[in-house]
């Protein structure tokens, strides 16, 4: 087990379900080219990917999820300039390019994508920073390097649970990828992101977790019908409000709704004798009662 990567108790078989209304296979099969003719394009231009107005990658991000028959839900304040820790919960493959439609970013990833055939190299030239999570040894030079990039004016986007959770579970997040907000001196934006279905309830028909594959979880989602991904920008947090990493990451964590303990969840399907991940539903704040200076986008 890696320490920058801790597991989730969470399993297609035990938590995933799919939504009640699915579409047909030709339909679905569309929807799967159109994800993947999006991501093939901009994979052969990451190369320029710093050239690119933001405001043209944003929107294709959010067209790789609309492409996927998956309504984005965008809510919260303008997201400040400048160099910029993203920190987000995670529980979907969805979760990058809505991550970087709030604002592109250079993301943190797992070190083998740099040794994948052509891929690899590319992604490397786009400016990703890489973690080796077998080597505890590296962290803080991985931890340095993100503080170079937002000391350069950078977004830098993570992931802190370290993997995907259901979405009625969350992991904690760890302390590491905040220290290098500290030692930058920039702010930390936490962005809070699920899924609901049809019927407006927390969908986990999104999630990619346990041993599921690639192929499976997209087949799932462009399969789907009414899925929506709600992202809320809560506020960020200013440079030097907090004593340490472990203070920071504890106020940037969300809670609430389905992104609750796992095992507050298990608990509480055990009472009502459900089993968590099938039919236990868990009230997800309404992103509808905002303060007036809130924004929503929607698509």
């Amino acid at each position: 087990m890696s320490v920058w990567l801790p597991g989730a108790p969470c399993t297609p078989s035990g938590c995933v379900v799919p939504t009640g209304t699915t579409r047909a296979v030709p339909g679905a099969v569309l929807r799967l080219a159109a994800v993947v003719v999006l991501v093939l394009a901009g994979v052969l231009l990451l190369p320029v990917g710093r050239r690119i107005p933001a405001g043209l990658v944003g929107r294709w991000c959010r067209w790789i999820v609309r492409a996927a028959g998956v309504r984005v839900r965008i809510t919260g304040a303008a997201v400040p300039t400048g160099g910029l820790l993203l920190v987000a919960n995670h529980i979907s493959w969805l979760d990058i390019p809505l991550l970087s439609a709030v604002r592109p970013a250079r993301m943190l990833a797992k070190a083998e994508i740099r040794q994948w055939p052509l891929a690899g190299p590319l992604v490397a030239r786009s400016g990703v920073l890489f973690i080796d999570r077998d080597r505890l040894r590296a962290l803080p030079g991985t931890v340095a390097r993100i503080a170079a990039a937002l000391g350069e004016g950078s977004a830098v986007g993570v992931f802190p649970e370290g993997s995907t959770w259901c979405g009625r579970g969350q992991g904690s997040f760890r302390r590491a990828a905040f220290q290098a907000a500290i030692d930058a001196g920039v702010p930390v934006q936490p962005v809070r992101i699920h899924y609901r279905d049809a019927s407006k309830t927390p969908a986990t028909a999104p999630a990619f977790v346990g041993d599921d594959t690639l192929f499976a979880s997209l087949w799932r989602v462009v399969s789907a019908r009414g899925l929506v991904a709600e992202v809320e920008i809560r506020a960020a947090i200013p440079p030097g409000s907090h004593p340490d990493r472990r203070a920071l990451a504890a106020a940037a964590q969300p809670h609430g709704g389905p992104g609750r303990d796992h095992r507050a969840g298990q608990r509480a399907g055990q009472r009502t004798g459900h089993r968590v991940g099938h039919q236990a539903r868990y009230p997800v704040e309404d992103l509808r009662s905002r303060p007036p200076e809130v924004s929503a986008v929607e698509s």
